[in-house]
């Protein structure tokens, strides 16, 4: 496609990633390597947000926590990993889409046989193992221009942390956080878009524990530095364009120049419900029980 609009001794033209999931996202690392460009988040961000080691260490510079965990790329370091931190687990290939062949792991019987699973998807790339942190889910979309960022709105899942947030219903606004674990949130979700420079939309899920000490306890599960399927449920509800004003911040117009305020816009007085689709009646071999892989359509 490239070379065709390129022409004969033309310029290459710049390439869009963040609107065609995981499966464009992980185009960014051959279009560097073939020398080109990108519009919107860099692939050094991409890199940083998919890669555990990178996206660990940014974290801990940045003083935002995550469920302890490692990337692992054989049995005896994934049992070992496991035992340290303490099950249950989290286990996920990176780099996948859907939540493919992601299990919540109670033992190590179960891990060995879910390892291997996880293991034959990731195709040579680390395997992730996380504890698994039982909270409440919530997702953000945001918006940055390079220097200050819009979040259009907070969702709260109803189902548990640890079911695909693809096959969870979510609430808008959320209903069980008061304005600490909020303020928290948008703390956060600037310090993670600002620091990647991810230009445009990202996407980041959080697990909310219960205060302690009365202080919110909120960890980052993932960073998809990309359009979620969630983008054109806030934007509907909340009456903000986000694949407009995100175009425009990759072409180098600022959020405020299209008049935008940054930070949280204000929640609307109606209260919206984002609800998966299943066909669980035509697929009657899938097994309907909810968790870490998607199963809706």
């Amino acid at each position: 496609m490239i070379e065709n609009e390129q022409g004969e001794g033309g310029e290459a033209p710049a390439s869009i990633v963040q609107f065609g999931g995981q499966t464009a996202i992980n185009l960014a690392d051959p279009l560097r390597r073939a020398a080109l460009p990108i519009i919107g988040s860099s692939a050094d961000a991409i890199d940083t947000a998919e890669d555990r080691k990178l996206f660990e260490r940014f974290l801990q510079d940045a003083g935002i926590p995550q469920p302890p965990g490692a990337a692992v790329l054989n049995l005896e370091d994934g049992l070992k990993t496991a035992q340290q931190i303490g099950y249950p687990v989290v286990v996920r290939p990176s780099f996948v889409l859907g939540g493919r062949a992601m299990e919540v792991v109670q033992n190590a019987t179960e891990l060995v046989t879910f390892l291997g699973e996880a293991a034959k998807i990731a195709e040579g790339k680390p395997v992730l193992i996380d504890k698994y942190l039982e909270g409440a889910e919530v997702e953000v979309d945001a918006i940055c221009d390079g220097t200050e960022v819009l979040i259009p709105g907070i969702m709260e899942h109803i189902e548990r942390a640890g079911v695909h947030s693809g096959d969870s219903m979510a609430v808008y606004p959320p209903r069980n956080l008061d304005d600490d674990e909020i303020a928290t949130i948008c703390d956060y979700t600037e310090r993670i878009v600002l620091g990647l420079n991810a230009i445009g939309l990202t996407n980041i899920q959080f697990v909310v524990l219960p205060k302690q000490d009365g202080r919110p306890q909120i960890f980052v599960l993932e960073v998809n530095p990309r359009a979620s399927r969630t983008v054109p449920f806030i934007s509907k509800v909340t009456g903000v364009p986000m694949v407009q004003i995100a175009v425009r911040t990759m072409l180098g117009q600022s959020i405020r120049e299209q008049g935008f305020p940054p930070g949280l816009w204000p929640a609307t007085p109606l209260v919206a419900i984002k609800a998966p689709v299943f066909s669980m009646s035509k697929l009657t071999a899938v097994d309907t029980h909810l968790g870490p892989e998607m199963k809706s359509t």
